[in-house]
């Protein structure tokens, strides 16, 4: 059996290191000595997780838990405990120094492997009811009791969620691949194999198995897939002259939904991936009524108004993702599932199917009033996609979707199959999608508020590193204000995070979780924003403010440094 030490030995040496190559490197050796029966655990326990989005499994231990199982292990008082956490600023190293030099010790302690850590973790997120909080903390205390200094800093660092080594999906998947092959020539298949499944762990224990089930990886239901990405372009004419005659989807701005069904279960995911089943009943009630046995589809949900014959706006359908009340949101706010894609039926997966066969069959079993298939037509030229763009525009809609009639679904990807072309604001190029990695407080008018802006952040699908593009200071309400100031204080951390490139400070740094949409004027270069840098200059937005909170993305969804590049080309194009 693994030794956890061995874990967190490793987890210690990737903290070291800065480039993914070294990651990888380092990952692989531990990989190398890991059974099938370990695999799987031990690659949720590098992603920070205990079980994929989809199963709904969350530890949920606060820091104030972690803080009374410091102190019951360590013999030092809980004032004391704060007081330490308070001057590191981290409680995995507030718990390692305190162990290290504990004033008490159990009388009977084991050498723990990693299989036990992550089996008394998840018996941990597991526990509910009368008494759970007490036997969260009891559980914690006996790790913590049978750990060294540096296995306690892990573990408490996971069990609060600051994990942070840095190490990407990308990373892991290079690991595994280096770990059975000697280089990375693995990855692509098993990256395929998890975009079909959304589940790493399960993937990883499949290759251990077996390597060569990976390319024979198929759709299942219940297992969501991940979200297939558009690209952008500049105009009408340049989709046409990638994609020649294709289809035009109007691009709706709500809810997307993956719908999976067999037999008489049915569940939804969101684009997180995240089970939202609940939230949606009259559409889960559609569902069963399909005339097929097993299913598995996208669509977009939007709210629609009955009385004004209209559609809510994305703010307004954003009141369907109460927890509570459902059956009275439903009636207030309810849904129209406008479907656009079909992953799976019966038995058959679809993926690698052209486009067109898909719609085909979108268009033949979509047919009631709550599903119905996304409004669409074949187009072939460039005035034709400029008429149903214009349209899209009059209709409230923020634009629409060229899709190429051949391609398969691409899963988890960004191609070219789907191009996306949307409405701009005011002068802007068009909206970006960034991550939050830092706010500020609010000074002036704003100093009530305890915020003052943002500072976000994009992909660098290269090297894996977020890189800041804008400090957020406008667009934002009263009401959000006090939402992103309350939503972020629960993510406050202490350093940066580790795959950040950055040259300004914001008062406080947090953990790279929310996605907001950023409307601007147009890029200019700068000297202290990190996208895209190349010698001392990098992209930034000019007059960037916030246009939404996007608690229905995620973060491997926000806008990449590529696509930055694109539109400043494509600004320089509208500029002569």
């Amino acid at each position: 059996m693994l030794p956890f030490s061995r874990v967190a030995e490793v987890f210690f040496e990737i903290e070291k290191r800065s480039g993914r190559l070294e990651m990888t490197d380092v990952l692989a050796g531990l990989f190398k000595e890991t059974s099938t029966q370990e695999i799987d655990k031990l690659v949720y326990l590098v992603q920070g997780i205990l079980a994929p989005p989809y199963t709904g499994i969350d530890l949920g231990v606060g820091e104030r838990f972690a803080i009374e199982a410091i102190a019951s292990t360590t013999g030092y008082p809980k004032n004391e405990v704060e007081k330490n956490y308070k001057k590191s600023g981290d409680l995995g190293n507030t718990v390692e120094e305190l162990i290290g030099k504990r004033k008490q010790r159990a009388l009977l302690t084991q050498e723990m492997d990693m299989v036990y850590v992550y089996s008394s973790l998840l018996e941990v997120a597991k526990t509910s009811g009368t008494g759970s909080q007490e036997h969260k903390i009891k559980k914690l205390t006996e790790m913590l009791n049978n750990s060294t200094p540096l296995e306690a800093k892990y573990i408490v660092r996971f069990v609060v969620g600051t994990l942070r080594l840095g190490v990407g999906d990308p990373t892991i998947l290079d690991a595994l691949s280096v770990a059975h092959k000697g280089d990375k020539s693995l990855r692509e298949e098993l990256e395929r194999a998890y975009n079909i499944c959304a589940d790493l762990g399960y993937v990883a224990r499949q290759f251990y198995e077996d390597p060569k089930l990976i390319a024979k990886f198929k759709v299942q239901p219940f297992r969501p897939l991940m979200p297939a990405l558009a690209e952008r372009e500049k105009d009408p004419e340049a989709i046409i002259e990638r994609l020649g005659t294709c289809e035009v989807e109007m691009k709706y701005d709500g809810f997307r939904i993956q719908g999976h069904k067999k037999g008489d279960k049915v569940e939804l995911y969101s684009r997180k991936l995240e089970k939202t089943t609940h939230m949606f009943p009259e559409i889960v009630s559609a569902i069963k009524k399909l005339k097929v046995k097993e299913i598995i589809f996208e669509g977009e949900a939007l709210a629609y108004n009955e009385q004004k014959k209209r559609y809510y706006s994305f703010q307004e359908t954003m009141h369907r993702k109460r927890k509570h009340d459902i059956g009275a949101a439903s009636e207030e706010f309810p849904l129209k599932l406008f479907v656009f894609d079909i992953l799976y039926l019966d038995g058959k997966d679809l993926t690698e199917q052209p486009y067109q066969e898909r719609r085909k069959l979108v268009e033949k079993i979509f047919k009631s009033d709550v599903l119905k298939p996304s409004e669409s037509k074949l187009v072939k030229d460039a005035d034709g996609l400029e008429k149903i763009f214009q349209t899209a525009l009059n209709e409230g809609l923020e634009g629409i979707m060229a899709k190429d009639l051949k391609a398969p679904y691409t899963a988890g990807k960004r191609k070219f199959a789907w191009i996306k072309l949307k409405k701009s604001y005011g002068k802007a190029v068009d909206t970006i999608d960034a991550v939050i990695v830092g706010y500020y407080l609010g000074h002036g008018a704003r100093v009530e508020f305890d915020f003052g802006g943002l500072l976000v952040a994009v992909q660098n699908e290269d090297n894996g590193k977020l890189e800041t593009i804008a400090k957020v200071g406008y667009g934002f309400s009263e009401l959000e204000m006090v939402e992103l100031e309350k939503m972020l204080s629960k993510v406050k951390t202490h350093a940066p995070p580790k795959n950040l490139d950055h040259k300004l400070e914001p008062e406080f740094w947090v953990e790279p979780k929310y996605v907001i949409e950023v409307a601007f004027d147009d890029i200019t270069t700068s000297s202290i924003h990190t996208c895209g840098m190349k010698g001392e200059k990098g992209y930034a937005l000019r007059f960037p403010r916030l246009v939404n909170i996007r608690t229905d993305k995620s973060v491997k969804e926000i806008t990449t440094t590529n696509e930055v590049i694109e539109m400043v080309e494509l600004q320089r194009t509208k500029t002569g």
